[in-house]
């Protein structure tokens, strides 16, 4: 069977936000892999810089440009860089997020003696609102501002392409992490939400929700110091099928599919897991 096309996105501008992180500098390289030039935007501009610049060294096109998602006018102000450097914005990856150590409970569960023990445990009472806050923030508002910003040069666009980034938390919440898990839940409604409202205008929007990948982020919550699993590495493999953490390249195919418009011209508005079957494993 011959394949009618290949993913050749030579002309297309991609912005990445976080792009400085594991899961999505991993995006960033295999964009410009396919001939996008890459705009890496991250919070932390030395990290955004040095995806960049691999990217450059591997023969591709590339700026790295710090910026805060969670701020319109340093958002507007990456626009413009990216802009005068490599023309408007065809692909958006919303990838910025992340989670609080203050908005995680200590315990998975509740119990009776936890009640008075705020001073030494987090419980879902003690839960600090302000983090709670930062974390829904993040990951929401991070979306919706960053998306304001650079969809505006996409409007009518011939396949213009959102893709948000949520997460297996958003199916169903896991345990000790309430804030990031409702934050990942808004942001796959709002995926659907904004499929409809663009659709008119020629820009898909849809979604990845990657299972468990190790990250700078979650690697203390995975991997011991002496590099052995935790416990709760432990749970989610026994809990995942496949019996193992995904890898960045995992991400790829479905990435690419997503923001081609031969491969995925009548997808909008999804939210695909990659997982490694955790979602449709019961445990029995």
């Amino acid at each position: 069977m011959e394949i009618p096309f290949q993913v050749d996105l030579q002309g297309k501008t991609a912005v990445v936000t976080g792009g400085g992180g594991v899961l999505c500098g991993g995006f960033a390289k295999a964009l410009a892999a396919c001939g996008a030039k890459v705009a890496v935007l991250d919070l932390n501009e030395d990290l955004a810089r040095r995806a960049a610049r691999e990217i450059v060294e591997a023969g591709g096109a590339a700026l790295g440009v710090g910026a805060n998602v969670l701020e319109k006018e340093s958002l507007l102000s990456a626009r413009d860089t990216v802009n005068g450097s490599f023309g408007s914005c065809d692909i958006l990856i919303n990838g910025a997020g992340g989670n609080h150590p203050k908005g995680t409970t200590s315990k998975e569960y509740f119990f009776p003696e936890d009640a008075g023990m705020e001073g030494e445990l987090t419980t879902f009472f003690s839960l600090d609102p302000e983090s709670v806050d930062f974390v829904f923030n993040l990951n929401f508002l991070g979306t919706l501002i960053a998306t304001q910003v650079f969809a505006q040069d996409m409007v009518e666009k011939e396949d213009a392409v959102i893709l948000n980034i949520s997460s297996m938390n958003a199916f169903s919440p896991l345990t000790k992490i309430p804030a990031y898990s409702a934050a990942k839940a808004a942001v796959s409604n709002f995926t659907q939400w904004l499929a409809v409202h663009f659709s008119k205008v020629g820009i898909r929007v849809n979604a990845i929700a990657p299972g468990f990948f190790e990250t700078n982020q979650n690697r203390a919550l995975l991997i011991n110091p002496d590099g052995s699993l935790t416990d709760r590495s432990k749970k989610i493999l026994n809990m995942t099928p496949m019996g193992r953490f995904g890898r960045v390249e995992d991400l790829t195919g479905t990435l690419l599919w997503l923001v081609s418009g031969q491969a995925s011209g009548f997808v909008n508005g999804v939210v695909v897991p990659v997982d490694g079957g955790f979602a449709a494993y019961s445990g029995v």
